[in-house]
C-alpha cells in the first residue's frame, strides 16, 4: 500500500489543499494498493505559479546544461527501472515483461534521445538577412493517460524542459503511483525548483482547471477524441497552444504479396499488447477476398496464444472492462462472426477481457469505426487495393497503420494512407521518428525533433 498526501510543487513536496483521495486499484485483483491527493484548482495554481517563477531562470539555462539535467534525470529513472516496471504492473496491470521492456524502458530511451537533441539542436539560424530564433513557449500543462503512464510522461516533460520550457503534471488517475515515481526521479537529478511540478487530481477538477489556467501558455494532452475536443476549446478560448495526441483506429493491410501468416501473427500480437490498450494499435485486419478464411484461419491460431492472465493482462478498471464488453456484444448483434473470444469475463477476479477476434466485419460496422481500447480484432475483406485503400481511410482517425507485402507496393500503399505513421513489413518502432495523427486523431507530433519542434515558437531579427 503506497499512501500518498502531498503534490511536488515548486521543487518540494507539499501537502494538499484538500484531505479528499483518489483510491489505485489493482485491475488484476481489484484490490486497492495505494491513495493519491484528488488536487484541486488551488493546488493547480500553486503549481503553475512556481513553474512561471521557474520559467525565466530554466529558459535561460544554455541548452548543453538543460541536456545535461535530462541526462540526468534518465540516469535517475534507470535506477529505478525495476520499481517502475512492478509498479506499472500493479496499478495498470501490465504483464512484467512488458512492463520492464516498454514501460520502464521505452521512456529510458526517449529521455536519453533528449537529452543530446537539447545539445544539438539549432535553436538559431540565419535566413538571408535575418537571424531566426526558437525560443521556449513557456508554461507547459501536460495531462497525460493512463495506458503507457511513464512513456507519456517523459514524451511530453523531456522535450518541454530540452526546448527551455517548464512544465505541470497532472497524470491520469488510474496510474498515479508511476507518476510519483517519476516526481522522485526528478528531484533525485537536481532539477531546479518550479521546473517540474506534480498534481494528481480528477480530470474535470484539476484537469480542467489547468488547461484553463490564464498563465499555461501550451497544453499538451493524449486521450481521448472527446476529452481533446473539450480541452482543445478550453485552449482556444484563450488562444493558447495545444498539441493533441487522441484516438485511433488504425489499419493493418494484408497486399496479396505479403507474407499471410507472419502478417496476421504480428498484428493479432501488436492488438493483444498491453491488452488492447494503445491507441496506435492495428486493430482492422484488411486482407484479399481469394485469402480472407485462410487468414481468419490463422488468426485465430495465434489468437489462442494469448492466456489472460498470462500472455494479456487486464484492462485498466471495471468501466472499461464494460465498455469494450460492449463493443463485444454490439459487434455480434451487427452481424460479425465470432471467431475467437467473446463478451464473457475470462476470469472471476480482475478485469478481463477474452482476446476476442471478427470475421465478418464491414466497413459500416460499430466496431470497424469506433476506437474500442482493449484487445479486440475485426478481420474485413477487401476486393482489389483501391477497395483497400476506401476501407483504411475510411474512418474518422490516422493515427497508424501498418502494409505488408513487396516492398516497392507497400511504401506506394502507405504513401496514400491518411494517416500519421505506417509500419512496412512489421518495421521496428522508432523512438526518434514523429508521432501524431491525421484528422480527428489529433494536431501536433511527439518524439524526436518534431516532438521538441512543439514546445518551442518562432522570433526573428532582422539585420
Amino acid at each position: 500500500m503506497k499512501a500518498h498526501d502531498a503534490m511536488y510543487i515548486g521543487g518540494e513536496w507539499r501537502p494538499a489543499s484538500s484531505t479528499d483521495t483518489i483510491p489505485v486499484i489493482n485491475p488484476a485483483d481489484e484490490q486497492v494498493i495505494g491513495h493519491v491527493p484528488a488536487g484541486t484548482a488551488e493546488d493547480v495554481d500553486a503549481a503553475v505559479r512556481a513553474a512561471r517563477a521557474a520559467l525565466p531562470g530554466w529558459a535561460a539555462t544554455p541548452p548543453a546544461e538543460r541536456g545535461a539535467c535530462i541526462a540526468a534525470l534518465r540516469d535517475a529513472l534507470a535506477a529505478r527501472a525495476e520499481e517502475i516496471a512492478a509498479t506499472v504492473t500493479a496499478e495498470l496491470g501490465a504483464p512484467p515483461r512488458l512492463a520492464a521492456t516498454v514501460h520502464a524502458g521505452l521512456p529510458i530511451a526517449v529521455a536519453g534521445s533528449y537529452a543530446e537533441l537539447a545539445a544539438t539542436h539549432p535553436f538559431e539560424e540565419k535566413v538571408g538577412n535575418s537571424t531566426v530564433y526558437s525560443e521556449p513557449v513557456g508554461v507547459v500543462a501536460a495531462i497525460t493517460p493512463w495506458n503507457y503512464p511513464l512513456h507519456q510522461i517523459v514524451a511530453k516533460v523531456a522535450p518541454a524542459l530540452a526546448a527551455g520550457c517548464v512544465t505541470v503534471l497532472k497524470p491520469a488517475e488510474d496510474t498515479p503511483l508511476t507518476a510519483q515515481l517519476f516526481a522522485e526521479a526528478v528531484h533525485e537529478a537536481g532539477l531546479p525548483a518550479g521546473v517540474f511540478n506534480l498534481v494528481t487530481g480528477l480530470g474535470p477538477v484539476a484537469g480542467q482547471a489547468l488547461a484553463e489556467h490564464p498563465d499555461v501558455d501550451l497544453v499538451s494532452f493524449t486521450g481521448s477524441t472527446a476529452v481533446g475536443r473539450r480541452i482543445g476549446a478550453l485552449a482556444g478560448g484563450a488562444v493558447k497552444r495545444v498539441a493533441l495526441e487522441l484516438g485511433g483506429k488504425s489499419a493493418n493491410v494484408i497486399l496479396p504479396s505479403a507474407d499471410l501468416p507472419k502478417a496476421v501473427a504480428v498484428g493479432i500480437a501488436n492488438v493483444m499488447s498491453n491488452s488492447g490498450q494503445t491507441c496506435s494499435a492495428w486493430t482492422r485486419m484488411l486482407v484479399p477476398a481469394d485469402r480472407y478464411e485462410e487468414a481468419v484461419a490463422l488468426a485465430a491460431e495465434a489468437v489462442a496464444k494469448y492466456v489472460p492472465g498470462e500472455r494479456v493482462g487486464p484492462l485498466v478498471n471495471a468501466k472499461q472492462q464494460e465498455r469494450v464488453r460492449g463493443y463485444i456484444e454490439k459487434g455480434v448483434e451487427e452481424g460479425a462472426r465470432l471467431v475467437a473470444g467473446g463478451p464473457d469475463a475470462p476470469r472471476e477476479t480482475g478485469y478481463y477481457v477474452s482476446p476476442t477476434v471478427f470475421a465478418d466485419v464491414t466497413p459500416e460496422m460499430t466496431i470497424a469505426q469506433e476506437e474500442i481500447f482493449g484487445p479486440v480484432v475485426s478481420i474485413l475483406r477487401y476486393e482489389d487495393e483501391a477497395d483497400a485503400l476506401a476501407i483504411a481511410n475510411g474512418t474518422d482517425y490516422g493515427l497508424a497503420g501498418a502494409v505488408w507485402g513487396e516492398p516497392e507496393a507497400a511504401v506506394a500503399f502507405a504513401r496514400r494512407m491518411d494517416t500519421g505513421q505506417v509500419d512496412i513489413n512489421g518495421g521496428r518502432f522508432n523512438p526518434l521518428a514523429p508521432f501524431g495523427g491525421y484528422k480527428q486523431s489529433g494536431v501536433g507530433r511527439e518524439l524526436g525533433a518534431h516532438g521538441l519542434a512543439e514546445y518551442l515558437q518562432t522570433k526573428s531579427l532582422q539585420f
